[in-house]
Parts: structure tokens; C-alpha cells; sequence
């Protein structure tokens, strides 16, 4: 009878434990395990592949990581995930955004990671930036522009205006680009909305539609 209870006691310890574990969403080795990365982990990871494949060189993000790698399980820290990436491959991130605290709080953990030497990032209008960026881009990661759940006028400018940002640099993409975009799976059709459509429609193809959203060239 004690056995049982202790069986029965264990297993009530152990429960909580292991759902906790399978709820772990991680990139290990990429990335420490402690490092949950949620509903972004499957995108992030076929990224990195990707990244590898195409040997990519040249990474813009609109919207920063503000809160660097405290903030993988809320706005997926990719500033920091993709920044050590460039490091290891000889590449460069560009990672841009209009809010003096995010970009202060980007480029301390940007120092702090010591990423500093492939990643640069500036305190500027997406759209200015994207307008005068003249060389070529090897994945683009769009999620600027704060999006709201209920207020769909909000909804609505947040979708333009990711689809303003990819129109100024389309010139500058070309058949193995990765284009990867943050808070689609959102009421109203979250971030990607607008500029999936028109991506579908200019030979484009999505490879995985979840709460982001990735796609390449056909």
C-alpha cells in the first residue's frame, strides 16, 4: 500500500515536470535549452536551416528585439537568435526601428551577446530605411509596427504598412531569399494579411503558416 501512494505521490511531483518539458519550445543546440522560443520555434528553426542551405549573407529586420533573449517567449528575441547566426557565418544583420527604447534596449543586448561587430542597429522609420537600403537580401524578417487584437484600425495600419516595407525592398530580393513574417496567427489576419497576398500573387509560396509566417520563391 505505501508503495502505491508513493507511486501515486511521485507521479503527482512529476506530472506538472513533464508537461512543462513538453511544452519547452527550444533550438537546442542553436541556442541554450533553457531558451523557450513558444509558438515561433518551428519557424525560427526551418529559418536557420534555410539560412544554412542558401549560405545567406545580408539579414534585415524591421521592428528590433527590445528585451534581447529575456524576451524569446513574447516577442522571440530573433534581433539576438539571428545575430549570432550572422556571427557564425559570416554575415550581417541590419535591424531597424522607430522607438528609442527598443533600440536602446536592442543594442544593449546586441553588446551584451557581443554581436556588435555583425549586427547594427538603427533608430529609424522602416520605411526610410527600406528606401534607401541598395544592396541585395538574403532573408528578410518583417515585424514592425505594432499589431492590436481588438482595434482593427490599428490592424489595418500595421498591415499596410508591412506591405509599404516590402515593396520598397522587392528590388532587392531575388530567387533564394527567405522572407519571414512575426504575429500572422492574430484576429483580423495579423501583420501578414496584406503583404501575403500580395507575395502569393508575384510567384511566391508559403513553406509554413502558423503564428508567423514563411515564405520563398517558387
Amino acid at each position: 500500500m505505501k508503495t502505491l501512494i508513493y507511486i501515486f505521490l511521485g507521479l503527482a511531483i512529476l506530472t506538472p515536470l513533464v508537461i512543462k518539458f513538453l511544452q519547452h519550445r527550444h533550438l537546442y543546440p542553436f541556442m541554450p535549452f533553457k531558451y523557450n522560443f513558444r509558438r515561433r520555434r518551428v519557424t525560427f528553426a526551418k529559418v536557420l536551416r534555410l539560412l544554412n542551405e542558401r549560405q545567406a549573407k545580408s539579414i534585415i529586420e524591421t521592428g528590433t528585439s527590445r528585451k534581447g533573449l529575456d524576451g524569446t517567449k513574447s516577442d522571440g528575441a530573433a534581433t539576438i537568435v539571428f545575430g549570432k547566426w550572422a556571427k557564425r557565418n559570416g554575415a550581417k544583420m541590419h535591424s531597424v526601428d522607430i522607438s528609442e527604447d527598443s533600440v536602446k534596449g536592442s543594442r544593449a543586448a546586441v553588446e551584451e551577446n557581443g554581436l556588435s561587430d555583425v549586427v547594427t542597429v538603427y533608430l529609424e522609420d522602416s520605411l526610410t530605411f527600406l528606401e534607401r537600403f541598395n544592396e541585395q537580401v538574403d532573408f528578410l524578417y518583417l515585424d514592425s509596427y505594432d499589431y492590436s487584437k481588438t482595434d482593427t484600425e490599428i490592424q489595418h495600419k500595421s498591415q499596410v504598412h508591412h506591405l509599404e516595407e516590402f515593396k520598397l525592398i522587392e528590388n532587392q530580393l531575388h530567387q533564394d531569399s527567405i522572407v519571414l513574417i512575426d504575429d500572422c496567427g492574430l484576429p483580423g489576419g495579423g501583420k501578414g494579411k496584406l503583404v501575403v497576398e500580395y507575395m502569393l500573387e508575384r510567384n511566391w509560396k508559403i513553406l509554413i503558416d502558423r503564428y508567423q509566417i514563411l515564405l520563398v520563391r517558387k
